[in-house]
């Protein structure tokens, strides 16, 4: 009975947001799922595709720098861990069925320091890099990925912070992460990287 109820509840909360947002989003699947608490930003730039889901806690942050308009994308099937932090000042798009764990950071942007007069948070945040990643990634809890892209069904490791592209078909490890297994097309096979 719990169960039903439950998915009825998740129904009609669903329905309702989509009701309520669409027009606020760039495009907003009706099956788009957040569960509450959640955080949205600029959701003008953000488009969201079918069967997105978003566990609590995500934050999706869409707000361009220096007079550009930031574009986020966010492809179908999509399922977002715990406390997902997503920021983009210029673009992030992310593919078909991405899968995140929990706390994962992904952003195209740095805050300056270099001012040593101002504290850091007086001073500008600034555009890295775009961010792409992949249809079919797998992204581990605690990764952060900074103005660096993901190369489709390719497997970051938990506690990584991706400063560098990661081909596709690659698992990737490590701060800053570098790739330790891929696969090779030609052999039909994973093949182990030296580091």
């Amino acid at each position: 009975m719990i169960s039903i109820l439950s998915r009825i509840y998740r129904k009609c909360a669903q329905i309702s947001f989509w009701f309520l947002s669409k027009n606020q989003f760039r495009s907003l699947s009706r099956s788009v799922f957040f569960e509450r608490p959640f955080r949205v930003d600029g959701s003008d730039g953000i488009s969201i595709g079918d069967g997105a889901f978003f566990q609590k806690g995500i934050w999706l942050y869409c707000c361009g720098v220096n007079g550009i308009k930031a574009t986020l994308s966010i492809g179908n099937g999509c399922v977002f861990g715990y406390n997902n932090h997503i920021t983009c000042v210029g673009e992030v798009i992310i593919g078909d069925y991405v899968l995140t764990a929990n706390n994962v950071y992904i952003s195209d942007n740095l805050h300056e320091y270099e001012d040593i007069t101002k504290p850091i948070i007086q001073q500008p945040v600034r555009f890295k890099r775009a961010v792409a990643i992949g249809s079919g990634a797998w992204i581990g809890e605690n990764v952060s990925i900074i103005g660096a892209s993901i190369g489709k069904n390719s497997v970051v490791g938990a506690n990584s912070v991706v400063t560098r592209d990661i081909p596709d078909f690659c698992v990737a490890v490590g701060a800053p992460a570098v790739v330790i297994r891929q696969y090779d097309l030609q052999l039909k096979k994973w093949v182990e990287k030296k580091v």
